[in-house]
């Protein structure tokens, strides 16, 4: 598929649209209103790998390296088919071939940077007069490769303030927190792609994921290296299958296998209600006992259905003293004991901790983290499997993402162009004219806008891509120093 095809079919033909005399075309992406309670702010996150990914890579790979006459007749045969033959004109595409590079410069903020509604990522507006259509010819393509690793870099921020603040209350171990926060969700997103970008921003936040190519996206694309720092990673788990293959008659002798002849050391995951939860929890534990605690390694309990606040927390409504009242957390200390933390909330011993990774919200989250607290449990003893209940369940709409123009020139005079409907409630109102950012005296990061050119080259829009290069570029360490730096 040529890259020129991805855009809206309305796009096709704005070139001719424009008051003539145009020139130059200027535009952002703002997130415009939260529909996320609570949250005022987005994560940057995604533009370098859509530059590479689709600015450079896919542009040259079906564009600019392919013949002039394939792909404009491609393109000539596919719009024809769409508005009907003579509907448009092509020379523009064959212009932009012969001139084989993007004419463009692109501003932005640092990715990782916390930025609050109404307030650009980056800007983007065209370098020649002659290709002032492109700007917006983009649109559609940015947004779609942009809005997702925003919003799921920022839903994975959430999760980590939560959890990381729980933790301070109830003495936990903050190195703990890095892996307390686990990407399960791969197999439920709406695409492959939609996979990685999600999953590798998932990874500015925490440690923990199943799903392995969104550190390849990381390495390739944000200088991240396995062999010098800690990317992603999981431990041995395993699935309903493996139980069951094992028989419901054997499944004690399937988790006795499991930690004395296959891993006979380090961390283990083991899926625990295929069956009955609590026999495992109330009969198996017990009798396995002795082993667990002899191993040098960690067996994670996994229960897979039911209330999750209710399987970890106890049920209140359940008879009094069955082990389905006091929940797993509750039922583990009874067997294997633990410690109190440093600031008295009970730990259980180190050689057992639980995971629980069905339809987990932040709502559901803080409800099992409170109800751990209630009854004088520290948080660290659970980790969250974070799935596509969480990172699919969201729309460009989460927090509004819009590619606007804000500027133009005619005739070579400049004007500020914006929207303001007023059947709207504000959110559609854009900014106008030429932006800037900077940070006020309280470092919250501030929309300037009907700058002049030179004001809007100072601040924090700083230039990413120019004419058909990467003319800055920024690794997932400094992705993750500067959006947890700035929390703190």
């Amino acid at each position: 598929m040529s890259i020129i095809h991805l855009t809206d079919g309305y796009k096709v033909d704005h070139r001719n649209q424009y008051p003539k005399g145009t020139t130059l075309v200027y535009a952002n992406l703002t997130p415009r209103k939260s529909r996320m309670a609570g949250v005022e702010h987005v994560v940057f996150f995604g533009l370098q790998y859509a530059i590479k990914k689709y600015l450079l890579e896919e542009f040259d790979r079906t564009f600019f390296q392919r013949p002039k006459s394939e792909v404009v007749a491609k393109y000539k045969r596919r719009i024809e088919a769409y508005l009907g033959p003579g509907a448009i004109t092509f020379e523009h595409m064959e212009a932009l071939h012969d001139l084989g590079y993007l004419p463009l410069e692109i501003r932005a903020l640092p990715e990782g940077s916390r930025v609050p509604m109404k307030v650009p990522l980056f800007t983007i507006h065209n370098t020649l007069p002659e290709f002032f259509w492109l700007t917006n010819y983009l649109e559609t393509l940015l947004s779609a490769a942009l809005w997702l690793p925003c919003t799921s870099a920022t839903t994975a921020a959430e999760y980590r303030k939560m959890l990381n603040h729980y933790c301070t209350i109830s003495g936990g171990d903050p190195a703990f927190t890095d892996w307390q926060g686990h990407d399960f969700s791969f197999r439920g997103m709406g695409a492959v792609e939609a996979s990685l970008v999600s999953g590798a921003a998932h990874l500015l936040s925490f440690t923990g994921t199943d799903t392995i190519p969104a550190i390849d996206l990381l390495e390739e694309y944000y200088h991240a290296n396995t062999d010098a720092e800690l990317v992603g990673g999981s431990v041995p788990a395993t699935e309903h299958s493996v139980m069951c293959m094992g028989t419901q008659d054997g499944e004690i002798h399937t988790f006795r296998r499991l930690i004395e002849e296959v891993y006979p050391n380090g961390v283990v995951s083991v899926v625990s209600d295929t069956w009955d939860f609590w026999q495992v929890i109330t009969e198996f534990m017990p009798l396995l006992k002795p082993t667990i605690l002899q191993r040098d390694g960690k067996l994670v309990i996994r229960p897979d259905s039911g209330d999750p606040v209710h399987i970890i927390c106890g049920d209140p409504n359940a008879a009094p003293g069955s082990p389905e009242f006091k929940g797993a957390v509750e039922a583990l200390w009874e067997t294997f004991g633990g410690s109190l933390t440093a600031t008295g909330y009970k730990q259980l011993d180190p050689h057992i901790g639980v995971i629980y990774g069905d339809s987990i919200t932040l709502e559901r989250c803080k409800a099992i983290c409170e109800g751990l607290l209630a009854k004088g449990f520290s948080t660290g003893n659970i980790v969250f499997g974070i799935g596509s209940f969480t990172y699919q369940h969201v729309t460009r709409d989460t927090f509004g993402f819009a590619m606007k123009a804000t500027y133009g020139e005619v005739n070579g005079v400049g004007r500020a162009i914006f929207k303001e409907p007023k059947t709207d409630d504000g959110t559609k109102r854009s900014a106008r004219g030429l932006l800037k950012v900077t940070k006020n005296d309280a470092g919250e990061l501030v929309l300037h806008d009907n700058c002049t050119w030179e004001e809007s080259r100072t601040g924090l829009l700083q230039p990413v891509f120019l004419n058909g290069k990467m003319v800055r570029e920024t690794s997932l360490k400094e992705i993750r120093a500067q959006l947890w730096e700035s929390e703190e």
